[in-house]
């Protein structure tokens, strides 16, 4: 499992963040405190705390597919 801190700004980041979670051939979860989301749900990702950090779990290995989702959060 690879993880890292995101931060979503507004709604357009949101969508964006979803269609790019989408793609991965690996599953991803969004944490906030001892809440955990699919990264894919956009009613999941609404339901978070947008104004705080949010970490993103990879549940992969691949560090290729995590760089490509990094790329896309930069």
């Amino acid at each position: 499992m690879i993880s890292q801190m995101i931060r979503l700004h507004s709604i357009e980041e949101v969508s964006a963040f979803i269609h790019a979670a989408h793609q991965l051939p690996f599953s991803a979860d969004l944490v906030s405190g001892r809440y955990v989301v699919d990264a894919r749900s956009i009613m999941g990702v609404l339901s978070m705390d947008l104004g705080k950090s949010l970490e993103l779990r990879l549940h992969t290995e691949d560090k290729d597919a995590a760089a490509r989702m990094a790329e896309f959060l930069a």
